[in-house]
């Protein structure tokens, strides 16, 4: 769904500077889910499934680039 944007992002940033940055956002992301499981109990091999169910969900939808 969102690939066509991705793409484009990566040709204008560069391929190098795009992966630095994806590379950031990504650690936010998951610095958030962290944060949010903590606060709300979930331990980290619960979090761990959610993350490779939305992961595989992502793929199977199309939002994975």
């Amino acid at each position: 769904m969102f690939a066509s944007i991705i793409v484009l992002f990566r040709q204008a940033l560069g391929t190098t500077r795009f992966n630095r940055t994806r590379g950031k956002i990504i650690g936010l992301h998951c610095q958030t889910i962290s944060n949010f499981c903590n606060f709300i109990g979930i331990d980290s091999k619960e979090r761990q499934s959610l993350i490779r169910l939305a992961r595989n969900n992502g793929k199977r939808l199309g939002f994975m680039a």
